[in-house]
């Protein structure tokens, strides 16, 4: 099945390569703001041009005539236009870089100019989009190749455009043996910086032959809590990683003495480095527990049942209580925001994500239980409803069947139910994820999968009801 992939290695380069890298990061910088600066000026331009042609009395349509033609590049192929035609003037060193560089950055624009106006429009699904704002020199650095000299050389060293051949601290064996093997074509290279460290990633079209899952008519489900990263239909309990709480301490003190430090300073620069490496570790543990759990789940079992957790809302700040005399107290912030920050360490959103993609490679699907199903008011012996069931409540309590159950478990439990429930009416499981059948499955028809793409695999969801959508 051919399907995209990226391979991440981290780079050792030596202190003139890590120039050449940061030059090229800041020339992608340097191209997004110069192109945003343009459209800022052609759109004051246009509405100038539209309330003079008001003023003088003409029509609407002959005012937005006149404003037509002012051109606003709104496009990336515009946008190159215009740097190609004023480069030499407002960036005579452009010949230092590649000029990968300055299209990564006016590429970034365009599809950041693309995304408000979807948003506007109303078409483009999701949160709001605003205008992109101008880009500061504190951040994150990063450049896309798409043309040039990129390839994996050997076992430690990859080559870049401009920037030439780079050692690896990581091997390249797996990447460079799928090239080697005419299984894998590179269609781009992005460079990066994380606190001090360079990181190249290369995106691929790859022909992946992964098995199929171990179990694959087994339907379980996932429970994201708040004591525990998750927890199965199975009774498997996955542990949170403690690398926040083991570095949160030591994050605050980094964080207060940052404020402290002169703007500009060396100091402040060493400090924002340390912190930027507390930062670091956290996300990397937390990545690595995440990875860990979604491969044994898509390797191990046919159909995961996740919810579809409305996060925003979950960890919105807590509403001010009104006093007698017309002030508001926060009462409960604190406690709030330690919740916030356990829901938040979860990564919902990214659990979803690796499953989505992992399950597809294994020919496994992957259901979503509409956000207003009551996965943790469900009894799942008897299926009685709860009213209300308090957060600090832990143990569910059944008092029509007198069914004691971990309140985790118990929604893990309704989830797997309500997604066996969904397949039996959906069809059954037949299809693996490379479009092939598979002898333990009955046949079943092709279903949309979450990304919108009609390549086998699917993603279900399931409303309140419990009735596939």
């Amino acid at each position: 099945m051919p399907v995209h992939q990226a391979f991440r290695f981290e780079l050792d380069p030596s202190d003139r390569t890590r120039s050449a890298l940061a030059s090229h990061c800041g020339a992608s910088r340097f191209a997004y703001n110069w192109g945003l600066g343009l459209v800022n000026e052609r759109i004051e331009r246009r509405d100038r041009a539209r309330s003079e042609a008001l003023k003088e009395l003409l029509s609407d349509d002959e005012a937005e005539e006149l404003a037509r033609r002012v051109e606003v590049p709104w496009t990336l192929p515009a946008l190159r236009r215009e740097w190609n035609r004023d480069k030499h003037v407002v960036a005579p060193w452009w010949k230092e870089n590649s000029k990968e560089s300055y299209s990564s950055g006016l590429d970034a624009l365009a599809r950041a100019l693309k995304n408000f106006s979807e948003s506007k429009r109303g078409t483009r699904t999701g949160a709001s989009v605003g205008f992109p704002h101008k880009k500061k020199r504190w951040a994150r650095r990063s450049c896309r190749f798409t043309t040039g000299a990129i390839a994996v050389v050997d076992d430690r060293h990859v080559q870049l455009p401009r920037v030439g051949t780079i050692r690896t601290k990581e091997p390249t064996v797996k990447l460079r043996r799928l090239l080697d093997r005419g299984r894998a074509r590179i269609l781009s290279a992005t460079i990066s910086e994380e606190a001090g460290r360079w990181f190249a990633s290369f995106t691929c079209e790859v022909e992946r032959e992964d098995p199929t899952a171990t179990q694959p008519t087994a339907v379980v489900g996932i429970d994201l809590g708040v004591k525990h990263l998750a927890v199965v239909s199975t009774g498997e309990v996955v542990e949170r990683p403690t690398a926040l709480s083991r570095y949160e301490r030591r994050m605050r003190r980094l964080g207060r003495e940052l404020s402290r430090r002169q703007k500009g300073s060396r100091r402040r620069a060493r400090t924002r480095a340390r912190l930027a490496r507390c930062h670091r570790k956290v996300t990397n543990t937390r990545r690595d527990v995440l990875h860990q759990l979604t491969t044994r789940l898509a390797t191990t079992y046919g159909t995961v049942v996740v919810e579809d957790l409305h996060v925003r809302g979950m960890t919105a700040a807590p509403k001010p209580a009104e006093n007698g005399d017309g002030s508001y107290a926060h009462n409960g912030a604190r406690r709030k925001a330690g919740l916030n920050r356990a829901i938040l360490d979860a990564s919902p959103a990214e659990l979803r994500r690796q499953l989505t993609y992992k399950l597809i490679w294994h020919g496994g699907d992957l259901v979503v239980a509409d956000r207003w199903f009551p996965s943790s008011k469900t009894c799942s012996a008897c299926g009685e409803v709860k009213a209300k069931l308090p957060l600090a409540e832990r143990t569910y309590r059944c008092e029509h069947c007198d069914l004691v159950v971990d309140r985790d478990l118990n929604a893990a439990l309704n989830l797997a139910a309500y997604g066996r429930r969904v397949v039996a009416v959906s069809g059954t499981e037949t299809q693996n994820a490379r479009g092939g059948g598979h002898p333990r499955l009955r046949p079943k028809p092709p279903v949309k999968r979450e990304d919108g793409s009609g390549q086998p695999g699917r993603t279900v969801t399931v409303s309140s009801q419990g009735e596939a959508a």
